[in-house]
């Protein structure tokens, strides 16, 4: 069976998708996919992949805030996969692509008649004050109610926690700028817990819900599926992680959360750079980042699904179990 995905949002996890879904091992399988790369700029990640990739097809360009572009890109679609979302801007940019673009996406998916796996993060909250928090609560909210009554089984919703991969921007990140500081910072003691999760974890995760299996299908459908690997750490711990495995000596030094604060009120003001903090960030920190698959329901009375079970009894082969940090960061923190 062949069948057309569409990831919208052609950055890191977007990659790593469309590599799960075009793998080798995977074309061995009795379900083959080609991929169709949506976003603003495609055509970067296009380039990277269409010579290695027989399942990519070529991209197109769209703009989650203008719906007229999404219909044609995502006509033929078994499967959209939403990366709807971004780090730093105003409250109103918040609002405009991870709200209101991120039902864009899901009323465009559902009128294509494609299913939607909606990538939101946790902490999601819509009573946040923190903008991110907030509007990825929103827009899981105005996607479910898209999908709401005969097709809410169509939807998935995944909630990372830390993807990190070889080129993510939190674990190289903190490594650049051990480079150029003379002691990494963490916020109120660097407590607060942290449960990364591997690229190409949740990568085999979308894989595994694009195969439209009616058993799969019928376990995840309409659920939240909160990602996180085996390795809970806190903060400190983390930065303790990464100048053990790039091999630099810096004290880490905690500093009060007013502080951070302090610096986010300056910081945002300048163009976003490898030392920009914002306040939003430094208040995120204040919180656990781990999944709660513990609940039966959330807040919104949406059901979890628990993310080892799912991973790691469907993969087709290779590592089944998911991937721990203390394997992965040595081989490109180093």
């Amino acid at each position: 069976m062949n069948s057309k995905v569409v990831i919208c949002g052609a950055g890191f996890l977007g990659k790593h998708i469309a590599l799960a879904l075009t793998s080798r091992s995977i074309l061995a399988s009795s379900v083959t996919h080609q991929v169709q790369l949506a976003s603003r700029n495609p055509e970067r990640l296009y380039t990277l992949l269409k010579n290695t990739n027989s399942g990519i097809l070529p991209p197109t360009s769209v703009d989650i805030i203008d719906k007229s572009t999404l219909s044609s890109a995502f006509y033929g679609a078994s499967l959209v996969v939403s990366l709807v979302g971004i780090m730093h801007g105003s409250p109103a940019d918040f609002d405009q692509i991870q709200w209101k673009g991120a039902e864009n996406v899901a009323k465009a998916a559902r009128d294509a008649g494609a299913r939607l796996v909606h990538v939101s993060a946790i902490g999601a909250d819509k009573e946040s004050p923190i903008p991110y928090n907030r509007t990825k609560a929103l827009g899981e909210e105005a996607v479910r109610e898209v999908f709401k009554g005969k097709t809410e089984k169509d939807l998935v919703v995944l909630r990372p926690s830390i993807v990190f991969g070889p080129e993510d921007d939190f674990f190289n990140r903190f490594s650049k700028l051990s480079k150029f500081l003379p002691f990494l910072p963490v916020f109120g003691g660097g407590t607060s817990r942290f449960q990364p999760v591997y690229v190409g974890d949740v990568a085999r995760a979308v894989e595994i819900i694009a195969r439209n299996d009616p058993a799969i299908n019928a376990m995840v459908g309409g659920k939240i599926i909160e990602c996180g690997g085996p390795d809970v750490l806190t903060y400190k711990e983390i930065m303790q992680l990464v100048l053990k495995h790039n091999r630099r000596r810096r004290p880490i030094v905690s500093l009060p959360f007013w502080m951070g604060k302090m610096q986010g009120a300056v910081m945002e003001q300048l163009p976003v750079n490898l030392f920009t903090v914002t306040r939003s960030q430094v208040q995120q920190l204040k919180s656990d980042n781990i999944p709660n698959n513990s609940a039966s329901e959330n807040s919104m009375g949406t059901e979890y699904f628990p993310f080892d079970a799912l991973v790691e009894k469907y993969s087709i082969s290779g590592t089944k179990s998911l991937a721990s940090v203390h394997d992965v960061l040595p081989e490109y923190l180093s």
